[in-house]
């Protein structure tokens, strides 16, 4: 149990030292612009108040840094491999049968030749069904239309992993 003494995340993060915390937010996304932004309204007083900056500077991400931050995630289905925060997000594929992953595979191509990009979706809950069903839908949008949803999707991401950051912190 965390006693009311201990520091949170957010203030360990206001705390860090700049190029620290610039790592940090890279972390969570890998736009350069939106990691510029949050660093600028540092220090936060709630983890409210960095989600709200987060969703500004996601909203002000112009279409070359959409594509830095998508080139940040895997494709569904395919985590990187030792990375913790990717496997745990996509844990709904974890035990996909091979006829799954298959489609998977396949939609993910498609999408990407289709929109350029990985097919990018806040993936945390969701089943590989779910997952595979909305890249399937997807498929049909504009890239105006996919790029307003990616935007919404990252912003979910975004998020989770802030809220990570700002989680409050164990002592030993």
């Amino acid at each position: 149990m965390t006693s009311t003494s201990t520091p949170s995340g957010l203030a360990r993060f206001n705390g860090l030292e700049e190029s620290v915390a610039r790592a940090t937010l890279l972390e969570a996304c890998a736009a350069r612009a939106w990691a510029d932004r949050l660093l600028a309204a540092r220090p936060y007083a709630t983890a409210d108040d960095l989600y709200a900056a987060s969703d500004a500077a996601m909203a002000e991400l112009t279409a070359a840094d959409l594509a830095e931050a998508m080139a940040g995630h895997p494709p569904i289905g395919r985590p990187k491999p030792g990375d913790p925060t990717s496997a745990r997000e996509q844990r709904g594929m974890a035990g996909a049968s091979d006829e799954l992953r298959a489609q998977m595979l396949e939609l993910n191509l498609a999408y990407q030749d289709r929109f350029g990009h990985v097919f990018l979706i806040c993936a945390t809950g969701r089943t590989g069904e779910q997952m595979r069903d909305a890249v399937q839908e997807r498929l049909g949008n504009s890239p105006a239309q996919e790029r307003e949803i990616v935007r919404a999707e990252l912003g979910k991401i975004n998020r989770i992993r802030l809220a990570r950051i700002a989680a409050p912190v164990e002592e030993d």
